[in-house]
């Protein structure tokens, strides 16, 4: 199938109230803009000079996702243009985020990435470490960003039954989090379930899903 057919075959499989990403990482341009001509308009990359390089040539109405680790000295470089970064796993890189988007004026969404998975490579705090940055003193102060909701990514797993407990925990921590924000109504986002597990990811209560390979086919190393 093409990348359009792709597509309108997972948004026909997605609620109304569930955002598409499309992880469009090691992809090429074309590729993106065969998506876009599509209707697509939300990109998810997990380099950002890669993303960087991408937001110069494709057009201006794009949503751009950080989905992937972020390394402070490289945040400057998305802090212009990025929408939502989803894998903030610590205050040190909010505090970095606010700073470079004070920089261009900008206010910049980003979720709060939480370690569910039993796997030692995959990032993210606890749920402990979330609710201190929340009610921190020194987290009121960062004007120039805004949480909107939590990620986390599933143990990469054949196991059904393990993944829907973790896609569960993320959705008990995000409601503890939302119940202890000041700006509740701004704190609405779950950002889970990747192209192999994101049926099983909104009916545990995803508001976001992450995929890849389901649309723009196996990835290019």
């Amino acid at each position: 199938m093409s990348i359009q057919q792709n597509l309108n075959h997972i948004k026909e499989t997605l609620p109304e109230q569930v955002t598409l990403v499309a992880v469009s990482k090691t992809k090429p341009v074309s590729d993106l803009q065969e998506a876009y001509d599509a209707g697509q308009r939300i990109f998810g990359e997990n380099k950002i000079q890669e993303m960087a390089e991408k937001h110069e040539i494709l057009p201006k109405d794009i949503e751009w996702h950080m989905i992937g680790h972020v390394q402070r000295n490289k945040v400057k470089y998305m802090a212009p243009f990025v929408s939502l970064i989803h894998g903030v796993e610590n205050e040190k890189l909010l505090i970095e985020i606010n700073k470079q988007a004070a920089k261009h004026n900008r206010v910049i969404d980003c979720l709060l990435q939480i370690k569910i998975a039993k796997e030692d490579s995959k990032f993210g705090m606890t749920e402990a470490e979330a609710f201190d940055i929340l009610q921190s003193p020194s987290f009121s102060e960062l004007k120039n960003i805004n949480i909107v909701g939590v990620m986390g990514m599933a143990t990469f797993t054949e196991n059904e039954s393990q993944i829907k407990t973790e896609f569960t925990q993320l959705k008990t921590i995000f409601n503890t989090l939302k119940a202890h924000h000041k700006f509740p109504t701004q704190f609405k986002t779950i950002s889970m379930g990747m192209s192999g597990d994101y049926q099983l990811a909104v009916a545990c209560g995803s508001t976001m899903v992450r995929i890849g390979s389901s649309i723009f086919g196996v990835r290019n190393y």
